[in-house]
């Protein structure tokens, strides 16, 4: 049965969408910042979910202002692009847990060959993203029966939430073996690795929480209690989300790009002044290679 479709079950709020648009937007700013100074390229992705979170958020601004009079644009501005962009955010936290695992020579501790590890789990994200896509696109083309492009979006946060799963499932594990059977790099560079791990963790389970709300919501439909009720977007969709660009804005993976002779200068002078490895002879040795 088709429901009949509605924008929105109340007025959006300008002052939420505008603080996270502003939110999004500094932080977008900043990580572009860390990218080029530090010439971080994996991180390239996550700077464009952060730069699509600012627009969807814009685009719900957008949304507020014309109330109750609501237009096609803003609203499939918002919808989609707050939809797709953690898949972005995604795909760069995938790619450095194999480059933490490249800094510490410390393959044989992970469950995946490290030449597999980020082709998986981005191919992964991929298809997740595709499907969101897609299924959000046929909801535009047919709104009146919004049916078909919720599965296909529920799909994808399916894989979504599948392959999240066991990445976080892999990374506790190679932690597990690594603890166990210690390499040298890993001796050497104790604090800063363990501290990144812990930022993986903490993005992941963002995500990861954020994705199951986002399913139930589609499961639920567009007349359902969580798509009636504006709150939860921003509670556990866009604040999750900033949290999420928070994380590894403080513990920027230029960190390890640099010990893996990938950084640049700025970068070099960073760890030189950090009070965890800095000084040791093999961070020393790594750092004059980049």
């Amino acid at each position: 049965m088709a429901v009949q479709w509605t924008f929105y079950y109340y007025a959006p709020s300008s002052a939420a969408a505008g603080i996270f648009a502003g939110l999004f937007g500094l932080s977008s700013i900043f990580h572009f910042y860390q990218l080029i100074r530090t010439r971080t390229w994996f991180m390239v992705p996550f700077l464009i979910g952060g730069l699509l979170e600012t627009v969807g958020y814009i685009g719900r601004l957008l949304s507020s202002l014309e109330t109750p009079n609501y237009t096609q644009g803003p609203y499939v501005m918002q919808s989609a692009l707050i939809l797709i962009a953690p898949a972005f955010l995604a795909a760069s936290i995938y790619m450095t847990l194999g480059r933490i695992i490249e800094m510490l020579d410390a393959e044989r501790s992970s469950m995946i060959k490290l030449k597999w590890l980020t082709k998986i789990f981005v191919a992964g994200d991929v298809l997740s993203f595709l499907m969101q896509a897609s299924g959000a696109g046929i909801m535009v083309k047919d709104m009146t029966n919004p049916s078909m492009g919720e599965n296909i979006i529920i799909g994808g946060l399916f894989v979504q939430i599948v392959f999240f799963g066991f990445f976080a499932i892999s990374a506790v594990i190679f932690q597990v073996r690594l603890s166990k059977a210690p390499t040298a790099r890993s001796i050497e560079l104790s604090s800063l690795w363990h501290r990144h791990m812990i930022a993986l963790y903490v993005a992941s389970i963002l995500i990861l929480i954020r994705s199951v709300i986002r399913v139930v919501e589609y499961i639920q439909g567009y007349d359902g209690y969580l798509m009636k009720t504006e709150a939860f977007i921003y509670v556990f969709d866009a604040l999750l989300m900033f949290v999420t660009m928070l994380v590894l804005q403080y513990a920027h993976p230029s960190e390890v790009n640099c010990l893996l002779g990938r950084g640049d200068r700025y970068s070099e002078k960073i760890y030189k002044t950090r009070k965890f490895e800095a000084g040791s002879p093999l961070e020393t040795s790594r750092v004059e290679e980049a």
